[in-house]
């Protein structure tokens, strides 16, 4: 079937788990008719589309960085082949794009034009960590990444804590992967002990994921290397988890 005339959100794979496993069928289908893709990273954009089809053709894609190298003044212009009736897709790295990724922009812009922009399903790890963590689903917040000076780091944590204490809100965050390790030793000293921390990491995949929820003050005790690999961290203090 011709797909329509949109800004398509391609989601991509988070972990190594099968593509069948975590991206739907039809979002292949949608590929294959989009000859222009806005994306982090041309390398790494073309391995995941070989991933999905070793037989994709490549060679009749056009595709446009969107990154931290990019003059941003030039990304209206990525949204010509749209403008005269092509379809367009936007990739993130891994997960979905435009969120926490530098893909909004495009939309945006999109959107202020009156073009239309069709997000695809596909995984978030954000989402999915929220969904597994046990903390409040309907009242959160995500925060990016937190300040490195340990100071800075410390007295936002302690206004997330409040935060989440005041308003009932889950709150969730990122960190560097290498520097994961540290975050957790951080939360485990700074926070209530009876403020609740899930770590959820490697989400997806079948072999690495660890997703775990306990009180700030059991992962004092933690054990468990997190360095190097993607990771989200939710800190709750609300009433969910009191019912």
């Amino acid at each position: 079937m011709e797909i329509k005339t949109a800004l398509y959100l391609i989601p991509v794979n988070i972990s190594n788990a099968p593509i069948n496993d975590t991206l739907p069928a039809g979002n292949l289908d949608i590929l294959r008719q989009l000859h222009h893709l806005i994306v982090e990273n041309v390398r790494t954009a073309r391995r995941f589309l070989k991933r999905c089809d070793p037989a994709f053709d490549i060679s009749a894609v056009t595709f446009y960085e969107l990154n931290r190298h990019t003059d941003l003044s030039q990304v209206g212009a990525y949204l010509e082949p749209l403008r005269r009736g092509e379809p367009m897709g936007v990739m993130s790295e891994a997960g979905c794009p435009a969120v926490a990724d530098p893909g909004s922009l495009p939309v945006s812009i999109a959107q202020r034009e009156g073009l239309r922009v069709i997000p695809l399903v596909g995984p978030s790890s954000i989402l999915m960590a929220l969904m597994a963590s046990g903390f409040n689903g309907q009242g959160f917040s995500f925060n990016g990444y937190l300040p490195i000076d340990g100071k800075e780091r410390e007295k936002r944590l302690r206004e997330l804590e409040n935060l989440s204490r005041k308003h009932d809100m889950t709150q969730i965050f990122i960190e560097t992967p290498y520097r994961n390790n540290r975050m957790v030793s951080c939360l485990a000293s700074v926070l209530h002990p009876d403020t609740m921390v899930c770590v959820a990491c490697d989400i997806t995949d079948p072999e690495k994921e660890v997703i775990k929820t306990l009180p700030a003050s059991r992962w004092k005790n933690n054990k468990q290397d997190f360095d190097k690999r993607p990771a989200i961290f939710l800190i709750y203090c609300g009433k969910s988890m009191k019912g």
